[in-house]
């Protein structure tokens, strides 16, 4: 998975109060289905999981990825990866939606990181197509959420940062 290391600006003083702002905000309101964390060296990169909802086919998976900020975040969007094998989204690989650094000039600076995470778990549970996606049988993905658990146990950063999601 990317990193922020890669980036060559420091973070500006309004990113880092933005995303500390709302990082509170998601603590004291999260967002169903969604859990969220900045790495705890790097404020410009999240840590997020998706519990499958209900009544879909993710149901009862555990779907690990992040978000990459930019220096001048929120004036620019983040990159979204999936890192968790999912039917839905290729892993590894940045993902093309109107929420996400492929379209910054649909971006707008009012989107939180809460709004962005609800975005994509809308577009997960949707069957539109963008760079990024993939088409698999909700068979397929029923099957990659049973083996979801046990993907994420191999991510030392998935580990660290969500232990007591680690099913044994």
């Amino acid at each position: 998975m990317s990193t922020s290391a890669d980036i060559v600006h420091p973070p500006t003083k309004e990113c880092i109060q933005r995303l500390k702002r709302e990082f509170l905000e998601i603590s004291k309101n999260p967002v169903d289905n969604i859990l969220v964390t900045p790495h705890p060296s790097d404020i410009l990169s999240w840590y997020y999981v998706i519990l499958g909802p209900e009544n879909t086919p993710y149901e009862g998976g555990i779907y690990f990825g992040q978000l990459i900020f930019k220096y001048n975040y929120p004036l620019s969007p983040p990159s979204i990866l999936m890192n968790t094998p999912n039917g839905r989204f290729e892993c590894d690989r940045r993902l093309c939606l109107s929420i996400s650094d492929y379209h910054p000039e649909s971006w707008l600076p009012s989107w939180s990181v809460s709004s962005i995470l609800i975005g994509l778990l809308s577009f997960m549970v949707d069957n539109e197509t963008t760079v990024g996606s993939i088409n698999t049988t909700n068979d397929e993905k029923r099957l990659l959420a049973s083996k979801s658990a046990d993907f994420n146990k191999k991510n030392s950063t998935f580990c660290s940062l969500f232990p007591y999601l680690i099913i044994d």
